[in-house]
């Protein structure tokens, strides 16, 4: 009986130590997703800064899309 109690016991650890490994992925997996979506705003910031100063867009265009930027990043 204590075989069984103690297979048990190193099953549900070999277990929930996979479950962490699989969580730990997958929180870097969300990490890097977002830090891919804030290198994307900034270049999109960028090149909005860009337009104004080479006056290929008006500052009320300029405003409402660096707006959309905002909404959609953390970081701006």
């Amino acid at each position: 009986m204590k075989a069984v109690m103690t297979a048990s016991l190193l099953m549900a650890l070999a277990m929930a130590q996979s479950g962490c490994a699989f969580f730990g992925g997958a929180a870097a997996g969300a990490l890097a997703t977002g830090a891919g979506y804030e290198i994307q705003a900034k270049r999109q910031m960028d090149r909005l800064d860009e337009d104004l100063k080479a006056e290929r867009i008006s500052r009320r265009e300029y405003e409402a899309r660096k707006k959309q930027i905002e909404s959609g990043s953390i970081i701006y």
